[in-house]
């Protein structure tokens, strides 16, 4: 089948959007909770999206998601937001795992994790299913020096 270019580029953005917009929403979540957004928190969302998607996510598709995750949460609030996140991800345990470890990426971008972000990040492993211990393993995972 030939498509116009035009609607393949639309297809894209349906498909990145379905497959990382739950993911760059709890990102977004965690950047806004301390209600100040700052470049070095969208910087670690644009690095890891792009990272996870091997490049396949642009810059347009990353801005236009951040774009509509500011809406969603000033239309549903970020209970709401953080619902629909958790319930789009919560079976699938990596994406959940994955999800947490750049949710605290993103908290800690700014060098400074304020009380908002950790009650975020307790919302959402509690609402992913992720206990305590599991979260602080995957966070000591990242935090351990290099072993050469």
């Amino acid at each position: 089948m030939n498509l116009p270019s035009a609607r393949l580029d639309l297809v894209e953005a349906l498909s990145v959007v379905e497959e990382y917009g739950p993911l760059c929403e709890a990102m977004y979540l965690m950047m806004a909770a301390d209600r100040k957004v700052l470049n070095v928190e969208r910087m670690v969302l644009r690095g890891a999206l792009d990272v996870l998607s091997n490049g396949r996510v642009r810059t347009a598709h990353m801005e236009s998601m951040i774009d509509a995750s500011s809406k969603r949460v000033a239309e549903l609030g970020e209970a709401g937001c953080l619902a629909e996140c958790i319930d789009a991800l919560k079976h699938d345990p990596i994406r959940a795992e994955i999800t947490v470890v750049l949710a605290a990426a993103v908290a800690a971008a700014d060098n400074h994790i304020s009380a908002e972000e950790r009650a975020l990040y307790q919302k959402l492993i509690e609402g992913l299913g992720i206990s305590d211990d599991r979260a602080d393993a995957l966070l000591s995972d990242l935090l351990k020096p290099d072993a050469t």
